[in-house]
């Protein structure tokens, strides 16, 4: 099934004169959860529960969630990588950088080989409502 995307437009804030431009925008068809995820993990096979797998996955994330809050990179080998990155507000001297400069943090997520893969293979459809 292909990647829907809608059609937007879109001003250049660095030259409000010039004429708005038209980009494709990724438009997301629906969601999975974990659960539902854990039933299809488990329907491949026949020795595990959805249960059993809804329950690793949920004990993955609290460990995943305690191993980035200490600052460790979390590589799940083939799925990919997770890292904590912050942002900060400047200093005029690297003594003056503190904690109270960082002004936002989000986590990182490099794909491993297998997801890179699929991004390049993708077939994409316009969305039409």
């Amino acid at each position: 099934m292909p990647v829907k995307y809608n059609v937007t437009e879109r001003k250049n804030l660095q030259d409000p004169q010039a004429a708005p431009k038209f980009y494709a925008s990724a438009k997301a068809d629906g969601e999975v959860n974990l659960k539902s995820l854990s039933k299809e993990i488990a329907g491949g096979s026949t020795t595990v529960s959805d249960t059993d797998v809804l329950a690793v996955l949920n004990d993955l994330i609290k460990v995943v969630s305690r191993h980035l809050a200490d600052g460790k990179i979390v590589k799940l080998g083939d799925f990919g990588n997770f890292q904590v990155s912050i942002s900060s507000d400047g200093a005029e001297t690297a003594a003056k950088v503190t904690s109270s400069l960082i002004r936002n943090n989000k986590i990182n997520f490099r794909p491993g080989a297998d997801l890179r893969d699929m991004l390049s293979t993708l077939k994409y459809e316009k969305y039409s409502r």
